[in-house]
C-alpha cells in the first residue's frame, strides 16, 4: 500500500477540457459567421415558437461544448498509483 513517494509535476491540461473549450469556441464561431452571411434573417427559424427562438442560437456552443467532451478521451495519469488512474 505504501511505496514510493508520488511526486506530482505540472500535470497536462486534460484532452476533455481542450476538446470543451475548442468546441465551444468553434461552434460559436460557426454559428456568429452563419448570422453575418445571412444578415440576421430570421426566417430561418421562423418555424419554432418565440420562446425557442431565443434559445436554439445560445444552446448550440454550449450543446457542442459537452458533445465533444464527452467524446473526447481522458488524458492518462501515469504519476499516479495504478488503483486511482
Amino acid at each position: 500500500m505504501h511505496g514510493e513517494p508520488i511526486s506530482y509535476g505540472k500535470p497536462k491540461i486534460e484532452r476533455k477540457v481542450t476538446a470543451s473549450a475548442a468546441g465551444s469556441y468553434l461552434s460559436l464561431l460557426a454559428v456568429l459567421t452563419v448570422l453575418q452571411a445571412i444578415n440576421a434573417d430570421l426566417d430561418l427559424i421562423a418555424f419554432l415558437p418565440d420562446w425557442l427562438e431565443s434559445l436554439a442560437v445560445p444552446l448550440l456552443p454550449g450543446l457542442i461544448a459537452y458533445v465533444s467532451g464527452y467524446v473526447a478521451k481522458h488524458t492518462a495519469r501515469p504519476d499516479l498509483p495504478p488503483d486511482q488512474r
